[in-house]
């Protein structure tokens, strides 16, 4: 079980807790939070990495159960925990910034969720680095930027335009 911590924000104290998700017969922490009264608000995220993601409330507690894998928990902590800890922070633009970037290499068409690749910049193009694989932590080493492509997305070629957020 996480254990809360607290942050002054708007006249009282405010707790969260992080705590690992996952999906099927490995995910011990949601049948946890339901015996302890808590409130899932969604346990699964159309995205990859990351699709067993959960956020919830117990009481006055924010949950956010991140993936136990490595690359799946960067990448939800960077779309979603940052901005949750930003927000409470008081933060007025608390979501990661997407812009614009030049694609140097071929990518395929996406499936039914939507799909952050690592990726980096060569010759002032981006570009994936290494497998695509959620347990890929050397393409996350080397990662600037996650390349944002939406639900069903059609290939892309090099020079099209495709969206990024920079990875610090």
């Amino acid at each position: 079980r996480g254990r809360g911590g607290g942050a002054q924000q708007g006249g009282g104290p405010r707790r969260h807790a992080a705590a690992g998700a996952s999906v099927g017969d490995h995910d011990l922490v949601r049948p946890a939070l339901d015996d302890c009264g808590a409130t899932i608000d969604f346990w699964r995220v159309a995205m990859r990495p990351g699709k067993p993601l959960m956020a919830g409330k117990m009481g006055p507690m924010t949950i956010l159960g991140l993936p136990g894998n490595p690359v799946s928990a960067y990448v939800t902590a960077t779309l979603f925990l940052l901005p949750l800890v930003r927000a409470m922070a008081g933060d007025p633009a608390p979501l990661p910034i997407q812009e614009d970037a030049v694609l140097g290499a071929p990518l395929a068409a996406i499936g039914d969720r939507t799909d952050h690749i690592r990726a980096a910049f060569e010759n002032g193009r981006i570009v994936p680095v290494g497998a695509n694989d959620s347990a890929a932590l050397h393409a996350l080493a080397r990662a600037q930027a996650l390349i944002v492509r939406g639900t069903n997305a059609p290939a892309a070629l090099p020079g099209e335009t495709v969206k990024i957020i920079r990875l610090s």
